[in-house]
């Protein structure tokens, strides 16, 4: 694969060749997007072609590399090995649900006014020359960066694709956008059923992964009466009051939208941040089931039990957005156990407990994080920073303690422990003696006496 740099520096090639042919090249999209906003250079590289014959552009990109044709839309060309795409302007006219279906045609002398119609937002229908920079503004792209303003181009195309109602939330929330008063009318008024799920989890990867706050893509999606589609769970969260005491931050959608922020600013520091987010999405999503209200005048609000039913609402949750059974399973882990880290910390817990609960732990460091995140917006925010200290210098200690000889099934067996019923809550017990500080021999005798007892 070559370099962003080969690749940018293969445009300019690129576009002399097309030049020689009598035809213009133009960068398109986040690139144009990125540079007017001051954002620098983006990270896509998609150009598109006026002037020359589709096979006249084939031609040129196959002197260069292997060219492969992007999905069923021809007009749409890859040069393998770049990360380059290469389109001609093209009419398209939605004939199924979902953005599913099209009758497409190629022309490449299309009007730039035309061509840059069918794109989403002002903010992507620009082009830049490739040669002499030049920008091509129609729709007053330029105008909407500087006001920090997402407006669709045209209200008859911009419906034809849903996903665009969750593009309209992820750009909201990743480049701190408003979405103009007519835009969101359009997305209030589109249907998201038809949407898969694996379009809906790739705009909410981008919102989560790449925004400072991704918070905001919830905010939109809710001012826009769009959370239930794909979000039901995390809709519910609204209006779910906390005890204020302990939440002076307000009900559990905005404890849940603060901690959410929180976790992007730590999310560097995860083993898996995708995950993490999700996780931090989640963590709280039994509040809604187990919610009392034990004295209305005094506010007294309780939610026992909320993690253990939060695994059940997070399931429902993620398997609504993805088929991925490892993030689902680390997803679960963390909402079960994410009270856990900071009580013992809060208790100055024995090492054998949090010994124990690292050991449960999918991902201990995450799970770290996110009771750091979680604590970060609550009336014990000033205490945050001594709580992570503790669980730190506590799974330096685990880590340390697993790294020390162990009870293993072999040693069980060679004792005359029978594999079979009940052999693993043996191994459960060996680990819990490990975990108190015992050697394998003193842990063995003790498994010993006890199965004496049993017998």
């Amino acid at each position: 694969m070559h370099t962003p740099a080969e690749t940018l520096s293969l445009t300019n090639v690129l576009a002399l060749e097309i030049a020689d042919a009598g035809g213009r090249a133009y960068f398109v999209g986040g690139r144009v997007r990125d540079a007017l906003s001051g954002a620098g250079d983006s990270a896509d590289v998609d150009m598109e072609v006026y002037g020359v014959a589709p096979e006249s552009l084939r031609e040129i990109l196959g002197r260069h590399g292997v060219v492969s044709t992007v999905g069923k839309l021809f007009g749409v060309l890859r040069l393998d090995g770049y990360g380059l795409e290469v389109s001609m302007p093209r009419r398209e006219r939605v004939t199924g649900f979902g953005h599913k279906d099209f009758d497409i045609s190629v022309d490449p002398w299309m009007p730039h006014t035309e061509a840059c119609a069918r794109r989403d937002f002002t903010v992507n229908a620009m082009l830049c020359d490739a040669l002499s920079g030049e920008v091509i503004d129609p729709f007053g792209g330029r105008e909407d960066i500087e006001g920090r303003m997402l407006r669709h181009v045209r209200a008859d195309t911009f419906v034809e694709d849903p996903l665009r109602v969750y593009r309209a939330a992820q750009f909201a929330a990743r480049f701190e956008y408003s979405v103009s008063p007519e835009t969101l009318q359009l997305c209030s008024a589109m249907d998201l059923t038809v949407l898969s799920k694996e379009r809906v989890f790739a705009e909410l990867t981008k919102a989560l992964t790449l925004a400072d706050k991704p918070s905001v893509f919830f905010h939109t999606l809710a001012e826009m009466n769009q959370l239930d589609a794909h979000f039901p769970e995390v809709a519910r969260m609204r209006g779910v009051p906390q005890d204020p005491r302990h939440h002076p931050e307000g009900d559990v959608w905005i404890h849940t939208m603060r901690v959410l922020d929180e976790a992007a600013r730590l999310r560097d520091q995860a083993n898996k941040p995708l995950f993490f987010m999700l996780a931090a999405l989640c963590h709280d999503l039994g509040k809604p089931d187990c919610t009392v209200v034990r004295d209305e005048a005094e506010q007294r609000i309780s939610a026992v039990g909320h993690e253990e039913a939060g695994v059940d609402r997070a399931r429902e949750q993620l398997q609504r957005l993805t088929n991925q059974n490892a993030l689902i399973e680390y997803v679960l882990n963390m909402v079960q156990m994410h009270m856990r880290p900071n009580r013992l910390a809060h208790s100055r817990s024995p090492i054998k407990k949090t010994r124990a609960m690292f050991d449960k732990s999918v991902n201990p460091n995450d799970l770290i994080l996110l009771s750091k995140a979680d604590v970060l917006i609550t009336s014990q925010a000033a205490h945050a920073d001594e709580l992570e200290s503790f669980l730190y210098e506590r799974l330096d200690d685990y880590h340390k303690r697993m790294r020390e000889p162990m009870l293993t099934g072999l040693d069980l067996i060679a004792a005359g422990f029978v594999p079979g019923p009940g052999f693993s809550e043996w191994m459960a017990r060996a680990r819990l003696f490990h975990f108190a500080g015992l050697s394998p021999e003193n842990a063995l005798r003790q498994l010993m006496n006890e199965r004496k007892r049993h017998v």
